[in-house]
């Protein structure tokens, strides 16, 4: 990896086994000096390397040391690298909160981004409003992220959870009334984003008529699907809704295809976005909906750069948690060059903040701007796998093939 970071998270499996003190660096090397001008500007992150959310977690960790590798060859933020100090929070809301204390109060970072997940997002956030910090994260999209009073907070994505499906349900109501579907099930982890993703799509068709016929939560843990998909494959449901991350999505859909039930659409968030997702089911993919942030083909200014560097570090195209992370690295840097300022001074925190909150910033999901509590103002696009493909189908005008329906059997 060409990232020139203090601290490489690569023994991710013995994790869990290190002192949180192993994983830091010490507080004389954190931060930059203010004597020397080309000290590293020092961005520190938690992420869940491990435990629940790992999957996703690592995909954020790849766009991160993807991006700083970037700005490092082409000459850094204000003429200074970037060092990437980053620790696992072993997807755990106290550890987060209590690493990113560390990481400002011990390791001295100049700049935080955000980890993984709401559950985590909330906890980081509450410790970087206390100190005062620019926080800008990839993936806290439920409501609830921008109901806490955050005011230094922006989300680096098109849309808030609750809105991710627009999209779909503007097509589904579209559909001839012979062709709509009548009945959902709903299955959605215990999370906020998941929950958020799923009911925002589930709300909308239930308020225009379509009956909810099953809707079931499970624990972040749950391994064992079999029952609720055979309670899903009972109703026979039209259009099955999935809130999901990656390994429970994975598992879902593996018992719901051993059951024999066959939706005539399926919407399910998170896991389809994941690229070892199609392996993962047995290839058995066609049809599938999601709602997405990000497509490699998108015609942004930046992408094309970005999907060329990241295909040339990792020899794949990058995915949605991948993009994210390199967002927020845009969104952050274009904050740091507008303010020249990149340190944990209050004032350069609030310059940054400020600057954002009155400014767009161009990146590899669109451009993007905020409100006051952090949402950006954009909507996600939704994509299919159609002939064996990821590909985008929603809205009309950026779409790169028809959706498919009904779904063909999985």
């Amino acid at each position: 990896m060409r990232a020139t970071r203090r601290l490489m998270p690569a023994a991710v499996a013995a994790a869990s086994a290190l002192s949180l003190s192993a994983c830091l660096a010490s507080p004389e090397q954190g931060g930059s000096e203010a004597d020397d001008p080309d000290a590293p500007i020092v961005v520190g992150v938690s992420l869940p390397l491990t435990g629940d959310f790992a999957e996703p977690g690592k995909g954020v960790q790849r766009g991160y040391e993807a991006w700083a590798a970037h700005v490092n060859e082409n000459g850094g933020l204000l003429g200074r690298q970037v060092e990437l100090v980053i620790v696992d929070d072993q997807s755990n809301a106290d550890r987060v909160a209590s690493d990113y204390e560390r990481l400002i109060n011990q390791d001295g970072v100049d700049l935080i981004f955000g980890p993984f997940s709401t559950r985590l997002v909330v906890p980081a956030a509450q410790v970087a409003q206390d100190y005062g910090f620019l926080f800008v994260e990839p993936a806290g999209a439920a409501a609830e992220v921008f109901e806490q009073g955050f005011d230094n907070l922006f989300y680096a994505a098109p849309a808030i959870a609750d809105d991710h499906y627009d999209h779909l349900v503007e097509y589904v109501l579209a559909l001839p009334e012979a062709e709509r579907p009548e009945t959902v099930a709903v299955a959605s982890m215990d999370d906020p984003f998941a929950q958020g993703t799923a009911y925002g799509l589930r709300d909308q068709l239930a308020e225009a008529g379509v009956e909810v016929v099953v809707d079931e939560v499970y624990p972040p843990n749950t391994t064992d699907f079999s029952g609720i998909a055979a309670k899903i494959a009972d109703s026979e449901a039209d259009l099955l809704i999935v809130g999901s991350q990656y390994q429970d999505g994975v598992n879902l859909v593996v018992a719901l295809q051993q059951q024999g039930y066959q939706p005539q659409m399926a919407a399910i968030s998170g896991a389809p976005t994941n690229a070892e997702f199609p392996e993962a089911i047995g290839e058995k993919t066609e049809g599938i909906l999601a709602p997405t942030g990000y497509t490699p083909t998108a015609p942004y200014p930046s992408n094309q750069e970005f999907v060329e560097f990241y295909e040339a570090e990792h020899g794949s195209p990058p995915a949605e948690d991948e993009a994210n992370a390199w967002t927020t690295g845009q969104v952050v840097a274009a904050a740091v060059e507008a303010v020249e300022c990149a340190d944990p001074s209050p004032e350069c925190q609030e310059q940054l903040v400020g600057w954002l909150k009155e400014n767009e910033v161009e990146t590899v999901v669109g451009t993007l701007s905020w409100d006051a509590q952090g949402r950006p103002q954009s909507a996600h696009l939704i994509q299919q796998y159609v002939d064996g493909e990821i590909k985008i189908v929603l809205p009309d005008d950026v779409k790169e093939a028809n959706l498919v329906h009904p779904k063909p059997a999985w």
